[in-house]
């Protein structure tokens, strides 16, 4: 999942080598945490699809609260980290994840589909708090000239954890055979309850372990001793710059609309892909198997990850942006007007050129912006609220006019991509300049 570089000059307490080292290693399992929790959502949609018979429309309201409370709690995150600082927000962004976590026992008990949404929007907020205060730690955890790399070792522990999310949901969470509405019906009322109460509760022990994974590891990083760091943000200067200045740089504009069409597009297709692949006239997978396919998605974003910045070393970021983007295009292309494997290969590969979008997207936005860096940087973060509305725009498609043919509305998201790497990505006069 995406993950905003920090973007803002610090200084350190520089403490031993060796302890950045050790605290880097403890602050990166918190990546793959959150990496592992929001894709661990592509499996609990078709899940809760089945046990509450939703429409595509109801049941992407799970990425609409996911999203949606990064959008909402970002503000509000950012301000508790400030208040607590670097090492006391992760604790508090770990305990608050914890508590959404527990959450989905008595949403089990309760068998309501609200109930869940509710103990998704407390994980999301904790998750939000993890972004605000480990990210930008993990940047000033060593000298400025190989923040960088550490990001990039996140990323990949991030990206680890979206891979592995989908297998152990398949086996835990999607282990059953889920009955179809005929076979339901054809069962006695009382069989009926009986197997309602027994799928929702499937999610129970899993969001149950990983809570106590979330506390034990917030005391873990509670008593352990990381480096003090102290930030030291050029609030004169900003503090004369406004969100509406930024914007009116075209290529923080266009960036902030490429982010949210990205991310959009991004979790529209992996929420959806476990239901998809099921459909008789594409696969015909069980949802387990479908899940092992959603897990090769992450895993392909994971290399890319590794293999595109090998790349942009020799071709350029807007150039690359672009290819990849259009070859996304000709692969939901291929998904649209074939059915079987093929749909089912081409739409996994979109994994693989997915994988610099998004940290290559946030570059080109905020390039040669001075001071105005970092309001640019939070509209772009902000933007991520893409993904809770393009799936949701997507669900209600599928509602009426099929899940195969509404795979359309990526393909849109991917064609502005293209637009931004050609042309939205410019910059203005001004901004060549610098600001």
């Amino acid at each position: 999942m995406p993950i905003a570089p920090s973007t803002q000059p610090v200084t350190s307490s520089a403490p031993p080598p060796v302890k950045n080292g050790i605290a880097l290693s403890v602050v990166t399992t918190i990546f793959f945490m959150w990496g592992f929790l929001t894709c661990l959502n592509d499996i609990l949609i078709p899940h809760l699809k089945a046990v509450f018979e939703l429409n595509y429309a109801r049941a992407m309201l799970v990425q609409f609260t996911f999203f949606g409370a990064y959008f909402l709690m970002s503000l509000p995150a950012g301000r508790l980290v400030a208040h607590l600082g670097y090492k006391k927000g992760i604790v508090a962004g770990l305990v608050i994840a914890g508590i959404g976590a527990f959450g989905f026992w008595p949403a089990a008990e309760l068998r309501v589909y609200e109930a869940f949404l509710a103990a998704l929007f407390v994980l999301a907020t904790g998750i939000t708090v993890l972004q605000v205060a480990a990210n930008p730690y993990v940047a000033l955890l060593g000298p400025e000239k190989t923040s960088s790399s550490r990001l990039t070792l996140a990323q990949a522990l991030n990206s680890l954890g979206t891979a592995i999310a989908p297998i152990f949901g398949g086996m835990l969470i999607l282990s059953s055979t889920v009955k179809s509405g005929d076979e339901l019906a054809a069962l006695p009322a009382a069989e009926q309850v009986a197997y309602r109460v027994q799928e929702a509760q499937a999610v129970q022990g899993p969001y149950v372990g990983l809570g106590i994974a979330l506390i034990l590891l917030a005391v873990f990083v509670y008593l352990f001793r990381l480096p003090t760091l102290t930030e030291t943000t050029e609030q004169a200067d900003n503090s004369k710059h406004t969100l509406r200045e930024a914007l009116s740089h075209r290529h923080v504009l266009f960036g902030v609309l490429a982010i949210f069409f990205y991310v959009g597009g991004e979790v529209a297709i992996g929420s959806l892909m476990v239901n998809y692949f099921a459909l008789p006239d594409i696969a015909g997978l069980s949802e387990k198997q479908a899940s092992t396919y959603l897990s090769y998605y992450w895993t392909l974003a994971m290399i890319g990850r590794f293999a595109g910045s090998a790349l942009m070393v020799k071709i350029s970021p807007r150039l690359l942006l672009t290819v990849f983007a259009a070859i996304n295009i000709l692969l939901l292309l291929v998904t649209l007007t074939n059915v079987g494997m093929a749909a089912v290969y081409s739409l996994v590969a979109i994994g693989l050129f997915n994988s610099i979008m998004f940290p290559t997207i946030f570059a080109l936005s905020i390039e040669r912006l001075g001071p105005l860096t970092n309001k640019a940087s939070s509209l772009l973060i902000m933007a991520i609220v893409g993904g809770a509305i393009v799936p949701f725009v997507q669900g209600v498609l599928a509602d009426k006019i099929g899940l195969h043919h509404s795979f359309v509305v990526p393909l849109i998201c991917y064609a502005y991509i293209i637009f931004f790497g050609v042309s939205g990505s410019r910059l203005s006069a001004v901004a060549k300049q610098g600001a």
